[in-house]
């Protein structure tokens, strides 16, 4: 090859790799490999085949336009072909009469009735480790492959090697995404025919449950009580996922309204005093400021506050305390939820808000629940274009803390407030 010639291939050469980094359509950049791998080899044809993990045959991922019907199904051994050689040893090959060699397998010539009579084969490797075959077929004029047409096809076969890893890693991103959606899906369904159908009889257990508490005699008020109970928790769940569900399906809706956010959590808190008291927990409340108002939809409002007391009570030991306070502040209606119990600890608090995330630690995990309650106080207050997050030091408490804008347009300074 003279100089003049061996330079304007590897002119050639480049401008093909810059087109390769560029192009996008991985079917496209296959076609203009095999493509300019036949012009610079002076070949007449060339082919790219990728391994198959899982019928452990070599497949055609890009053929010349013409044999495109006839060989793209056609399946190559790895025990009994010249790909398949170069596959298994992560080496290239040159032979220059295929006629002589054992290996070259034949049934691709004949399915596409074409003669083979040289092959040049480079494999396609990512990290030493071969994924296909690259090849380059029949040289021209009966030549002989040389030096120069093994470094053209091993600088393509090493950008080729690449483009088809990624193409196979986003098909498998493609593929598990599919089964995600499919199982995130087959969930949706399930949290919907479920709580449809547990309302009804639920209600009916709830219902007939304290009609009996009413009329029958007092020793068996405990049992009854029990059944009461319960029932309200398993409520209380199905109405949680039906939350969480509606918000994230954009079936959920809230009605606006002007209310006093003070005398809601005050409303709130009051309902908490019994269980508080119960545990022998201190609930203390500052929530003066009645002219504190805010448009919003005071019953999620309420959800999200009831939520968050909860939880707090339920992870503060006996004697502990529980603060809930409510304050403006520029721009914003603040609620803090305040509590000294066991804490968070610091690998669990980015997650806490997630649905059915528990911390794992048997102090929290004896109290029971699906830990839906965060989850649907952070919703709720979402739906109001607020913000909530929290802060916490192991075994010294946890402070909860949402914004609502008093202005729901100035979305822009809930971010800025937010950050600070």
């Amino acid at each position: 090859m003279t100089t003049t010639k061996r330079h304007s291939s590897r002119e050639r050469l480049l401008e093909t790799l810059r087109t390769l980094i560029s192009e996008l359509d991985y079917q496209t950049v296959l076609q203009s490999v095999i493509s300019v791998a036949s012009e610079l080899t002076n070949s007449e044809v060339a082919s790219i085949l990728k391994y198959d993990e899982a019928d452990e045959h070599l497949h055609f991922v890009a053929v010349p336009w013409f044999q495109r019907e006839s060989i793209q199904g056609v399946r190559v051994p790895l025990e009994e072909s010249i790909a398949g050689w170069v596959y298994l040893n992560g080496k290239t090959l040159v032979i220059q009469d295929v006629k002589e060699d054992k290996r070259f397998y034949s049934e691709v010539d004949q399915t596409a009735k074409f003669q083979t009579n040289s092959v040049l084969a480079v494999p396609l490797l990512v990290k030493g480790k071969p994924i296909g075959v690259i090849e380059a077929i029949n040289k021209t004029n009966r030549a002989h492959y040389n030096g120069e047409d093994v470094l053209i096809l091993e600088t393509l076969a090493s950008q080729v090697a690449l483009i088809i890893e990624n193409m196979t890693l986003e098909q498998r991103t493609a593929q598990t995404q599919a089964a995600a959606d499919q199982l995130e899906q087959m969930k949706k369904d399930f949290i919907a025919i479920a709580s449809h159908e547990l309302r009804t009889p639920l209600g009916l257990i709830l219902g007939h449950s304290t009609f009996l508490r009413e009329v029958i005699d007092e020793e068996h008020h405990e049992q009854l009580d029990t059944i009461i109970r319960s029932g309200a928790k398993l409520k209380e769940i199905i109405e949680n996922l039906s939350n969480v569900e509606n918000f994230q399906s954009g079936a959920a809706r809230i009605r606006m309204r002007k209310f006093s956010l003070s005398n809601l959590v005050t409303k709130v808190a009051k309902s908490f005093l019994e269980s508080a008291k119960e545990k022998k927990v201190n609930l203390h409340l500052d929530a003066k400021n009645s002219e504190l108002l805010i448009e919003g939809d005071a019953e999620k409002i309420g959800i999200a506050v009831s939520n968050l007391l909860k939880n707090a009570i339920t992870f503060t030991s006996e004697g502990g305390h529980v603060f809930i306070a409510t304050e403006q502040i520029p721009g914003y209606a603040k609620v803090t939820v305040i509590d000294d119990g066991i804490g968070i600890p610091a690998k669990d608090l980015p997650h806490i808000f997630e649905r059915f995330y528990q911390a794992e630690s048997h102090l929290t995990r004896q109290h029971g629940g699906m830990g839906l309650g965060l989850s649907v106080a952070k919703v709720m207050i979402e739906l109001h274009d607020g913000r909530i997050w929290a802060e916490s030091v192991p075994d010294r408490g946890s402070q909860f803390v949402f914004l609502l804008p008093l202005d729901r347009d100035q979305n822009a300074a809930a971010e800025r407030v937010f950050q600070v």
